[in-house]
């Protein structure tokens, strides 16, 4: 691997590591507001199997993380009547930046600074290999979406919506 390839330890990164868990790494040229979609497409995956970490709150304003893919987004009704929240809404970057450690577009959920639950549209434990950031932006680490719910308790919900519905 050449320098350049070479991304240096985050937070993720290490948390996989100190399990022993494989991951593949996927650095690439960060683009703001491009989102999972842009990464996907520099990458050369299938936008369904690049996974979004999101950090929403509930009505009392308690953070939570939702793992969806890519090309899809948060139905916070839905989500919401699935965890017994009244509301679910996406924090603002700072925020969300405040909770979980990481800056907005380099949000992963492994490692976070505060712990939070952490929900997974279920579809995503179909996939036989994920794309997740890997703690920054412009990183991504290929994993066992099975990861999630062994290393982090994820909880699978139904909350995907197709992008742009």
């Amino acid at each position: 691997m050449s320098k350049k390839d070479r991304v240096s330890e985050t937070p993720a990164t290490q948390l996989l590591k100190a399990h022993k868990v494989a991951f593949t790494e996927h650095p690439y040229e960060y683009l703001a507001h491009g989102g999972a979609q842009h990464s996907a497409e520099v990458l050369g995956f299938d936008p369904f199997m690049v996974v979004k970490t999101l950090v929403m709150q509930d009505q009392d304003a308690k953070p939570l993380i939702v793992l969806m893919h890519g090309n899809r987004k948060v139905s916070t009704k839905n989500l919401a009547r699935q965890i017994g929240a009244k509301s679910v809404e996406p924090c603002q970057p700072e925020v969300a930046n405040r909770h979980s450690g990481y800056l907005v577009g380099g949000t992963s959920p492994f490692g976070l600074r505060r712990d939070m639950p952490i929900y997974v549209e279920s579809s995503i434990l179909e996939l036989p290999g994920i794309l997740i950031n890997g703690g920054r932006r412009g990183y991504l680490v290929g994993i066992d979406p099975q990861v999630c719910v062994a290393l982090l308790g994820a909880i699978p919900v139904q909350c995907a919506l197709d992008d742009g519905h």
